[in-house]
């Protein structure tokens, strides 16, 4: 689907594996859990820290402040001042990013094996001593309004899904976007980047991970020696903010300037940390697999190339996530069919699940694609970290990853029904129209440099 952000696209199959992860764990007496992959096909090893604070952990006010902390993060410590974070990240060979989601935010190096040091006594530093200045802060934050207006406001399908988020969602977090809204960006003060920092920022609120050309035992060491000395927080849990029941359909026109009609739809729906059986989670993966699930997918098939009455359509679901999530639906009509004609279409293949078993060689389909995405998965040392680290995040834990493939392979056609028939009615679906206005040509922004953007 082609409005999910890039993080997600870059988590999907969320945890996929074709075999044992063979992951080695430590917790040091201050609380960083550490989890260690070998993998020695080449010199080369990927670091990444895990703070498990996104914006679903926000309030009204400040929405957007785990991801402009997230900037500020490499603004510097008295030891570094800002700009050496990513200059001896260079000077070293390495490469370095950061993200920020939902239910987190993580800080990445891929670096050649005897750099290590390098990077752990860097991501040490900033996890306890970041100094935040006013003038960084000013200046980063005019650059996180500018990334706001580049890839949310001027992008129209992006910002009718923000506000079809605030709609399909009353009180869960997940109602508002990880960039947060613009008033609560313009209106961030220093104290409350301070105050976020010191109450997430800490190493019993982290989780290390390590897979490259490494011993475990020297990782561990290594680690101890860096973040050993790091002092603990005290962690008060979040009070919960679980969704309201929803009592009926939701609907929403946005007007915007766009080329195409669009049309948005989403179910509330469990994920794994949150389902009262975890089959159901991947069955509702398999779901999606069966409606979007490459060229064989029955919507592009049936409602794109079949009754070419779409000029896309597409669904989409992430098993992932820490809180109540969203199964999608999406299409654009060609011309001289309308968004009314998207949805009665979308609905009708819901309706066919519904009452009837998916094929044979559907399923098959979807068990080879999902083993064909766990090998490849597995060449990346990147990804590896990514499952182990995303799954300890959002509370699943990293043992999961083993899992994936033999629980999408233990799916059959009557749960892929019974999902359907539970967790697709209409009491727990929103729907958003696009009617796109005239395009108005403005001249381009100007782009501030700086800040990171691998969101």
């Amino acid at each position: 689907m082609k409005y999910r952000s890039i993080i997600l696209l870059l988590l999907l199959p969320v945890f996929a594996s074709a075999g044992p992860v063979k992951v080695q764990e430590k917790i040091l007496a201050n609380g960083l859990k550490i989890l260690v992959k070998e993998d020695h096909r080449s010199p080369v090893v990927v670091t990444q820290v895990w703070y498990k604070v996104g914006s679903s952990y926000e309030h009204d006010g400040i929405t957007g402040i785990s991801h402009m902390l997230e900037h500020m993060m490499f603004k510097g410590t008295d030891r570094h001042p800002a700009g050496e974070f990513s200059r001896i990240i260079a000077e070293n060979g390495g490469q370095e990013n950061a993200f920020t989601g939902r239910d987190y935010t993580a800080y990445f190096q891929t670096l050649e094996k005897s750099r290590l040091p390098v990077s752990f006594e860097l991501e040490a530093d900033r996890m306890r001593n970041l100094h935040l200045l006013e003038k960084e802060f000013v200046k980063e934050r005019q650059v996180v309004l500018e990334e706001r207006h580049m890839r949310t406001d001027d992008k129209p399908r992006v910002k009718m899904q923000e506000h079809f988020m605030a709609m399909a969602y009353l009180t869960s977090p997940y109602r508002h976007g990880v960039i947060g809204w613009q008033s609560d960006i313009e209106n961030y003060t220093l104290q409350d980047l301070e105050d976020w920092y010191r109450r997430w920022y800490a190493p019993n609120n982290a989780i290390l991970v390590v897979v490259g050309d490494v011993v475990p035992e020297q990782v561990f060491s290594l680690a101890e020696k860096y973040f050993g000395p790091l002092q603990p927080s005290e962690i008060k849990p979040l009070k919960p903010r679980p969704e309201v029941e929803q009592l009926g359909i939701r609907r929403m026109t946005v007007k915007l300037p766009a080329k195409l009609p669009y049309l948005l739809m989403g179910y509330k729906v469990p994920v794994l940390h949150t389902a009262a059986e975890p089959w159901e989670a991947y069955a509702l993966e398999v779901l999606a697999g069966v409606l979007d699930g490459g060229k064989g997918g029955r919507l592009p098939s049936r409602l794109v190339r079949g009754r070419q009455i779409a000029v896309s359509a597409g669904a989409g679901y992430d098993l992932g996530f820490r809180l109540t999530e969203l199964f999608l639906l999406d299409a654009s009509p060609v011309e001289g069919k309308t968004l009314e004609d998207m949805e009665t279409a979308l609905l009708g293949e819901i309706k066919q699940l519904q009452s009837e078993l998916i094929f044979a060689e559907e399923l098959e389909r979807i068990k080879a694609q999902v083993l064909a995405n766990a090998i490849y998965e597995r060449d990346s040392m990147f990804y590896q970290a990514m499952q182990l680290g995303m799954l300890e995040a959002v509370g699943v834990g990293w043992q999961k990853v083993d899992e994936y493939v033999d629980n999408i392979n233990r799916v059959t056609p009557e749960q892929v029904r019974e999902v359907a028939k539970k967790h697709l009615v209409e009491d727990h679906l929103s729907v958003v129209y696009l009617d796109p206005q005239p395009i108005i040509n403005n001249k381009p922004r100007k782009v501030i440099k700086g800040g990171r953007h691998a969101h």
